[in-house]
């Protein structure tokens, strides 16, 4: 949380891979230090909702709203249509940079991005923030994803989809149908559309989102729960847990609800058969966060801690790579980015508290280890402001003890 308030102002630009630490000894920083929105940006927000640090949060609503007019020109020059897409990997000034163009150029980019303009109203519930930035930019994107996508049998479709990093940059990494990856951020993007419709007394625009959102196809799911496209299984470790995006960070998908349940499982016994050999330091913190959500804190607790003790160096940054010879991932380099910090902070928020769909959860995941746990002013959406204390019954009643002993 110190890096987060190091690296975010209001006015000052989103953080990039390595922010106000880049340091290029007179060549370019990895990845050339640029705004990688393929999930970079996007995890390197995640605390500042629970964690009650909206203001830091700006830094990526207020960047982003910034190259909203030149991204709007992009859209039309590239896609070929009106709406709001965003570049997947970016410059400082908000120009496409290249890349492998299937996330670099990506046609889901702009609904991840619009997650953190919902979030931004739903933890705070500022109306003004509703009217002059939400509305607006969530409306565009929408707009953006269904002139781009064709009714085919009934079902609005993406003329090509893929999923970040699958296959990195060949030709099978194009699927000719949705990929979960692409089809829950439409989903989540349609939903989000109607909702701060309504809450823009726009009844009539709502129900049109309505309807674009129930011509969307079924997740594609079999015995090894979320696949990343129809007919290809997760077939091995991938370091982008991008098939499970609507567990988390979308929350499309409930653990309560019995469906979802199996879904949910079964796709964590499937990433979990095929290990981590190919994860970075962010996989496990963003696995932490999806543990939490199916529950399994003791699972979610352990990948904090690999993450800690493997993937960081000893003044605590993520180097991306495993630092002790490869005990968890082949992945051995150095390369400094942040995201994996942040989405660390917010496996623990997500252990602590928790809440979608109109409910919050009050220690949802806590490890059976955490004997006593406690904190205060964290932040929900609907804008609570929740303190908490949990105690065993072993340890009341040790204390009750204690002091029975001491009068």
């Amino acid at each position: 949380m110190y890096k987060l308030a190091a690296t975010s102002r209001p006015n000052a630009p989103a953080i990039t891979l390595q922010a106000v630490w880049t340091a290029d000894n007179g060549s370019l920083p990895p990845w050339k230090g640029d705004f990688h929105n393929d999930l970079n940006t996007q995890l390197s927000y995640w605390p500042t909702y629970t964690g009650n640090r909206l203001t830091e949060g700006e830094s990526f609503i207020n960047w982003l709203w910034n190259q909203r007019v030149k991204n709007k020109q992009y859209t039309k020059q590239y896609f070929g249509v009106e709406g709001l897409n965003t570049p997947g990997v970016a410059t400082l000034s908000g120009d496409p940079m290249g890349g492998w163009i299937q996330y670099s150029l990506a046609p889901t980019v702009s609904a991840w991005c619009a997650q953190h303009f919902y979030w931004q109203w739903k933890y705070s519930m500022d109306e003004n923030f509703l009217k002059t930035r939400a509305y607006p930019y969530i409306h565009d994107a929408a707009v953006f994803l269904k002139n781009i996508t064709r009714l085919k049998n009934g079902k609005r479709m993406l003329p090509l989809s893929s999923s970040p990093e699958y296959n990195d940059n060949s030709i099978s990494a194009w699927f000719l149908n949705w990929t979960n990856y692409d089809l829950s951020l439409a989903k989540f993007l349609f939903t989000a559309a109607a909702e701060v419709a309504n809450a823009s007394n726009k009844p009539t625009e709502a129900a049109q989102w309505q309807a674009v959102l129930k011509q969307l196809p079924d997740y594609d799911t079999n015995e090894t729960g979320l696949t990343i496209a129809p007919g290809q299984n997760l077939d091995g470790s991938h370091r982008h847990i991008a098939q499970a995006m609507a567990i988390y960070p979308l929350a499309l998908l409930d653990v309560n609800k019995k469906d979802d349940a199996t879904i949910i499982k079964n796709s964590l016994r499937r990433i979990e058969e095929k290990g981590t050999r190919a994860w970075c330091g962010y996989s496990f913190s963003w696995m932490a966060s999806i543990y939490a959500r199916a529950y399994e804190a003791d699972s979610a607790a352990k990948q904090l801690k690999i993450f800690a003790t493997n993937f960081c160096s000893p003044n605590s940054f993520h180097l991306n790579g495993d630092q002790k010879g490869g005990q968890y991932s082949n992945f051995t380099y150095r390369p400094f980015t942040l995201e994996g910090n942040f989405a660390f902070a917010q496996g623990v928020h997500e252990l602590l508290l928790q809440s979608r769909e109109g409910y919050i959860e009050v220690f949802p995941a806590v490890p059976r280890s955490w004997s006593e746990v406690s904190f205060t002013n964290l932040r929900t959406e609907g804008a609570f402001i929740v303190s908490a204390k949990k105690k065993t019954a072993f340890q009341q009643l040790l204390k009750l003890l204690q002091r029975m002993a001491e009068l």
